[in-house]
Parts: C-alpha cells; sequence; structure tokens
C-alpha cells in the first residue's frame, strides 16, 4: 500500500505543475448545471487524462472512475479521480482548489491523495498507516463542539434538515469553502474540526478521498445515523473524536446514532 501511495502522491504532484501556471487564469468551456460553482474547464479534462494515463502505465491492473470521463475501466479495486475539486476556485483564483485521488478496493476506501497544488501541500493517507502532509504524520485536533469550526454541506431543502442545521449553528462555527479537498486537509491537520454533509451537492469522488485522511489522522467517520461508513452514502461526518460523541450520544445529540439503522 505505502508503494501505491507514493506513486499516487507522485501523479497528483505531476498534474499539479500541469494545473498550477493556469491558476486564476482559464476559462469556463461548460457549465455542467444551473450551480455556479458547477463548471469545466480544458484543464479539468487534460489533468484528468494525464492521471488516468499515468495510472495505467504504473498500476495496469487497477481500474480507473474519473469525475470528467466517468466509469472507464472500473474493477473491483479501482482508483477515483477528482482531477480539480472547487474547479469555480481555480477559475477565480481562489488557492483552495485541490487534485483528489482515491482507492477503492472492494467498496472500501484504502488511499487517498489530496493535492493542494497552489499551496504545495500535499495530504496523504493508506489505511493503517496514518495521515501525513507533505510526508509529516498530522493529527485531528482535540477541540470540543462548543470551540469547533465545522463546515456543513446541505441543500436545506427540507423542515428536518434545516431544523438540524440551525442546531448545529447554534452551536458550532460553520466554515464553508465549498471545496471538500481542501477542508479535509484541513481537518486531519487539526485547523478545521469537522465536516457534516446532509443531502449534500456532490458525488463519490468528491467525498471518498477524505474519509480515509480524517480517519488515519485519529478522526471519526461515520454515516449519519450509523456507526460505520460507506462512501456511496453521502450524508455523514468527518470529525475529531471528542465532537463525534458530542454530536451523537446523549439525550441532547443533534445526529444520534440509531441501533435499528444498518448499512
Amino acid at each position: 500500500m505505502q508503494e501505491l501511495e507514493s506513486v499516487a502522491v507522485g501523479i497528483a504532484k505531476e498534474a499539479g505543475v500541469l494545473l498550477k501556471p493556469h491558476f486564476g487564469k482559464i476559462e469556463v468551456v461548460r457549465q455542467k448545471s444551473p450551480s455556479g460553482p458547477d463548471v469545466v474547464t480544458d484543464l479539468d479534462v487534460k489533468a484528468e487524462n494525464l492521471i488516468a494515463k499515468r495510472l495505467s502505465t504504473e498500476t495496469p491492473l487497477i481500474g480507473f472512475v474519473g469525475e470528467e470521463s466517468g466509469n472507464s475501466n472500473k474493477k473491483d479495486k479501482f482508483w477515483l479521480v477528482d482531477p480539480i475539486d472547487g474547479t469555480a476556485h481555480y477559475i477565480r483564483g481562489i488557492p483552495v482548489c485541490t487534485t483528489m485521488i482515491a482507492l477503492i478496493d472492494k467498496g472500501e476506501v484504502v488511499l487517498s491523495v489530496i493535492n493542494n497544488f497552489v499551496t504545495g501541500e500535499v495530504f496523504s493517507a493508506s489505511k493503517n498507516q496514518g495521515a501525513k502532509l507533505n510526508g509529516k504524520p498530522i493529527r485531528v485536533s482535540d477541540r470540543s463542539l462548543s470551540e469547533s469550526y465545522i463546515s456543513i454541506e446541505s441543500r436545506l431543502d427540507d423542515e428536518e434538515t434545516v431544523k438540524k442545521y440551525l442546531e448545529l449553528k447554534k452551536v458550532t462555527t460553520i466554515f464553508h469553502t465549498i471545496s471538500c479537498g481542501y477542508e479535509y486537509g484541513l481537518i486531519a491537520s487539526g485547523k478545521l474540526e469537522g465536516r457534516i454533509c446532509i443531502n449534500p451537492y456532490g458525488d463519490d469522488y468528491d467525498y471518498a478521498p477524505g474519509g480515509v485522511l480524517v480517519k488515519e489522522a485519529g478522526g471519526v467517520v461515520a454515516n449519519i445515523g450509523f456507526n460505520s461508513y460507506n462512501y456511496k452514502n453521502h450524508d455523514f461526518i468527518a470529525t475529531n473524536p471528542i465532537i463525534y460523541k458530542e454530536l451523537t450520544q446523549g439525550q441532547k445529540s443533534i445526529l444520534p446514532v440509531s441501533p435499528k439503522l444498518t448499512l
């Protein structure tokens, strides 16, 4: 696994070399949906093609799924790639855009690399091997909920979800960049306490890489209502153990775990 992590780190850095010179200097070529941030540039496609080609060369027995190309070669074990997470930020010159690579093995995320190519911060993690920033170990914070900064991503399109959002807003400071990869790095390095998704906007490639990174940094990642995590379920909590306990246990818990629910 360490060898695969090194390969993925190297390839994510290669993508960064391609992307960084165009930061803040690239135009939209396609609007994927009516949502303002949901855009594509030529560099999204070029970066994904570069990553796909390099991974195919280095790991020919592992499949590939990318945000732009879709399921081109999916197997039980495959790479899941978001070439630019935060494309709208990339276009505007806001330095919270990343390249994300995850390795999925029989439905479990076992490796991730998140490259903030503008700042030169490369986060990586492999199952049971810990999390790193530029090769050095990192860990989630030990702050409590009342001290915390937490990102919340939600459509807020039903009464119960709005109620949960307002309850959370009362007990934490909400911090949100619209960039999953950037925020996962902050959580894993103890600068941000967590991320909560309730009926969010993204897809597998947005969330899968962060799960193993936060967990390997000593955090807890679990689907809302469950005590386990399936990356295909996009309703989840990713935070430090102290806050996870505060959010899910006790009579006043905002996001309790139900013993009746199973994944």
